[in-house]
């Protein structure tokens, strides 16, 4: 199989410990190092991890030690960190989004055509069984001819769990950028890419209040709107209406419904990797769930940066740069014809990625019996 392949971890957050109870210890890559702006942090995981030096972002950047820079940083960062290890010579596959603003995304994915370096993306989710296996009933035929669609994401709002939420309410946050690419990833798997979009937004609150953590009770104030809904025109003609929301407190809707002339299939969360798939055939008395057919069982996060390292030339990462830049623009349209109220054509398009098969977990983690690395 050949040396592992070497992974440089920068940003340290809440979302860093999925990532590497994924991959430390995977056979096909190595942990060689992480960074962190706060070097303590770096400095307690590195002492968790035997073989993983704890570095500064410059250093691991610079690293001849990594050849993959993996890029957990807040958005506001994820287009200087990824020009920074583009500009060294290094793949670079960061969370969503692929930058905060459209113009840092095309230039990430700009230098990297030119370094001739690869760029992904998460969110990884959709590689599961979850959308794995709706996009495997669309397209052989279950529910005929997709029509329309809706996705729907409502919460009341990140500042109730997590302890430093500031970030959700800056530029660059929002209930869109932030969970819009799980849902339109989705629908890009599902129903192939969109032309263009019609969107309308809200902002009813100024301000939020931490509901957890050392900073429990303070004020932070809400600098973007935070429900934004639309209408999506998929280039094959089906229309799909989104909401997202951080200021609804339940719903009962489906994250995804797909209605097409012979059915209607519900998806499950796509901030999940699995989940049931309910199809309702028309003739039909009763919803029926779907046995797993397609995608990664058991995913978990990192299993997108697995994928991004195997296609090796061989075929285009599932959790790709083009995706993620689609994505981006879709969700960035959108705000600017909420500003607006003009209809927006977009200018990127993308091949929807290559199903996944059916992979147990056992096949893609490597090896069943490895120990995940939390303590």
């Amino acid at each position: 199989m050949g040396d592992a392949h070497r992974i440089g971890v920068v940003g340290l957050g809440v979302i860093s410990r999925a990532y590497l109870d994924t991959l430390h210890g995977h056979p096909a890559v190595r942990v060689t190092a992480v960074a962190d702006l706060d070097a303590s942090r770096s400095a307690a995981v590195a002492a968790e991890l035997p073989g993983v030096e704890a570095l500064t972002v410059g250093e691991l950047l610079s690293s001849p030690d990594v050849d993959t820079v993996l890029n957990l940083t807040v958005p506001a960062a994820h287009a200087e960190i990824a020009l920074g290890a583009i500009g060294r010579g290094k793949n670079v596959y960061g969370e969503k989004p692929l930058a905060a603003t459209l113009s840092d995304a095309h230039a990430v994915m700009e230098a990297a055509a030119r370094a001739s370096v690869g760029v992904g993306c998460a969110p990884d989710t959709v590689l599961g069984t979850g959308i794995q296996t709706a996009r495997a009933a669309v397209e052989a035929g279950s529910i005929g001819r997709p029509l329309f669609t809706s996705a729907v994401m409502v919460t009341p709002g990140h500042e109730r769990w997590h302890p430093h939420p500031d970030f959700y309410y800056a530029a660059g946050g929002g209930p869109l950028l932030d969970m819009g690419p799980y849902y339109l990833s989705s629908l890009v798997h599902l129903l192939g890419p969109v032309r263009a979009v019609i969107g309308a937004s809200s902002r009813l609150r100024t301000e939020r209040v931490i509901g957890s953590g050392p900073r429990e009770g303070e004020r932070i104030p809400v600098e973007v709107d935070t429900h934004v809904s639309g209408v999506l025109e998929h280039v094959g003609g089906t229309l799909t209406t989104i909401t997202t929301s951080f200021d609804g407190v339940a719903t009962t809707a489906a994250p995804i419904e797909v209605h097409g002339e012979a059915g209607t299939l519900t998806v499950p969360d796509p901030n999940c990797f699995d989940g049931d798939v309910r199809l309702f055939g028309l003739g039909d008395t009763s919803w029926r769930t779907l046995p797993p057919s397609a995608g990664y069982v058991g995913g978990a996060r990192g299993v997108g940066l697995l994928d991004f390292i195997s296609a090796d030339g061989q075929r285009a990462p599932r959790a790709n740069g083009d995706l993620a830049l689609h994505v981006l623009e879709t969700m960035s349209a959108l705000l600017h014809s909420s500003a607006t109220g003009r209809r927006i054509e977009l200018t990127t398009s993308t091949a929807p990625p290559a199903p996944v098969p059916l992979t147990t977990a056992a096949e893609w983690r490597g090896d069943a019996t490895r120990r995940p690395a939390s303590p």
